[in-house]
Parts: structure tokens; C-alpha cells; sequence
């Protein structure tokens, strides 16, 4: 997305204070002052690049899995810090790895990191984001010639939920955001709808520059639909970009009954996630 913007003034958002030795142009690598924590296929890429459409934002190219892979943990803070952009002072490093959220170990050893990093946190329909977690998984596998199960065999037992599935356990967002809330306040973690971010972009992305501190640069002429594709492509400066091709992937088939189940098992624990982010969404 870099090419898709020129350098605007500095803004009040500031990453870490620590940073890597200056390079061109009074240039660093510095450490994030903000990471979409996920969720895994809520919309966290979608997110990210529409982030950096915004002229003091510079974002990490790559899930960077940091405070969720101990091989990488090892390697501590100097090597986390090489993988993040150049920036100039005043501009905010943003990381995005969908995995941290669900990882039990990872909230403690961010707020280690910086205690007053900002979160995002992009959620979906759960029932629709487990769907689509199988499909990535099965496509994968299939593009390897691997087998994989269907995902009724998956997800029901003798014609119940299989409470143990890892992809059904992903979509528990209060089971997970209560270990970030033993650690975080409430108002350092920003809920992105990603629902409405498809739908419309601009509002959701006009209330993450207000919580990421950002002056008001992101514009509705920065989007545009695309029918072909079936969702929003990014335009700025002349140019466009659309996401990858695994974005707007047809979902694996799951049949009605199956799917009526697994939206009257989220009855519950959405109802708890809503209780705790002071708001409700229209899911299954």
C-alpha cells in the first residue's frame, strides 16, 4: 500500500519510545504503538491495509506471530523491532498477527512490552468466521494434495457441537477478551465490526482514527465497490488496490441444519461478548 501514498505531516500517535539506530532520513524502526490482536478471519488484513491508507501510519507487511511463537518470543524485543517499518518521528507502527488474540500467553507479554499499546480487535459473525477459518484451512491442505474431514464431521458429534473443535473455540470472542481484560482496560482495546467494515468502510475506519489518536485523513473517495470481486478495493492518489484473491473465498458447504446449531451455540456466549464491549451486533 506504500505506493499508494505520499508522507503527510506528523500527528500526536506515537509508537514506542525504544527504536532500532537511525537510518536515511532520520528514519527508525520502532516498536508498534498499536496491533490488531484479531480475530483469525474477522477482517484484520482488510483492516490493516485500509490503516495504511492514512499518511502517519506505516504497518508491519507480515504476520509477525511475536508474543504467540516462542521461537520468535526468544529472540526478544531487537529482533521484533526489525521486523516493524521505518517511520519518521511522529508516525504510528501498526502490527497485525489475528493469532494473539486467542493465545492465552500473549496479553501479559504485550502490556511487558508497552503498557499503553493500543489494541484492535475486528470481530465478525462467529458462526460465519468459523465457517470461513475451515475454508482457509481446507483450501490450504487441498493446495498441498492433502485430505481434510468435511466440516459437519468437524463440528458435530452424533448431532451435537463438538465443543472441543479449535476453529469452534476461536469464535468464543468473551472466553478469549476476558483474559485481555485481566490485563488491559476496557477502553485500550477498540472493537472494529467487521461486518460493517465490508458493508462500508469509512465509518469504522473514521472511529479507529479517533481511538488511534490520528487526524481525520482517511475520506470516503478512498474506497470504491468492486462488482466483480463483490467488495471494496482501496483508491488513493490514482491508484487502486484490491485485496488477495483469498478474500471474498466461497465458504466450504454446511448444511442449513447444521449451521442453525452452531448459531444457537454462539446464542449464549455472544450474548456474554456483547455484555462486555457495551454493545450488540446482528448475528445469527
Amino acid at each position: 500500500m506504500r505506493e499508494l501514498r505520499s508522507v503527510g505531516s506528523s500527528s500526536p500517535a506515537s509508537s514506542s519510545s525504544s527504536s532500532s539506530s537511525s537510518s536515511y532520513n532520520a528514519t527508525q524502526q520502532r516498536l508498534p504503538g498499536a496491533i490488531i490482536i484479531g480475530v483469525r478471519k474477522g477482517g484484520t488484513r482488510a483492516l490493516l491495509e485500509m490503516l495504511n491508507l492514512h499518511p502517519d501510519v506505516e504497518v508491519a507487511k507480515a504476520e509477525v506471530h511475536y508474543f504467540n511463537v516462542e521461537e520468535h518470543f526468544r529472540r526478544g524485543l531487537a529482533w521484533y523491532r526489525a521486523q516493524m517499518p521505518f517511520t519518521l518521528p511522529g508516525q504510528l507502527t501498526v502490527e497485525k498477527t489475528p493469532g494473539y488474540f486467542a493465545a492465552p500467553q500473549v496479553p501479559a507479554r504485550l502490556w511487558d512490552m508497552n503498557p499503553a499499546v493500543r489494541l484492535l480487535l475486528i470481530v465478525r459473525d462467529p458462526a460465519e468466521r468459523l465457517v470461513s477459518d475451515y475454508t482457509q484451512v481446507l483450501h490450504n491442505r487441498l493446495t498441498r494434495h492433502k485430505p481434510y474431514q468435511p466440516l459437519e464431521e468437524l463440528l458435530l458429534h452424533k448431532g451435537h457441537i463438538e465443543p472441543g473443535y479449535k476453529a469452534l473455540q476461536r469464535s468464543l470472542y468473551h472466553q478469549h477478551l476476558a483474559r485481555w481484560l485481566e490485563v488491559f482496560p476496557r477502553e485500550q482495546i477498540h472493537v472494529v465490526d467487521g461486518d460493517a467494515l465490508i458493508r462500508d468502510p469509512f465509518p469504522e475506519l473514521r472511529k479507529a482514527e479517533k481511538f488511534l489518536d490520528l487526524p481525520p485523513r482517511i475520506s470516503p473517495n478512498n474506497f470504491y465497490y468492486n462488482t466483480t470481486k463483490g467488495f471494496y478495493c482501496l483508491l488513493s492518489a490514482g491508484h487502486d488496490k484490491c485485496l488477495d484473491e483469498s478474500k471474498g473465498r466461497p465458504h466450504a458447504p454446511l448444511s442449513a441444519q447444521a449451521f442453525r446449531k452452531l448459531c444457537h451455540y454462539f446464542r449464549k456466549p455472544n450474548q456474554l461478548f456483547f455484555e462486555m464491549v457495551g454493545r450488540s451486533f446482528s448475528w445469527c
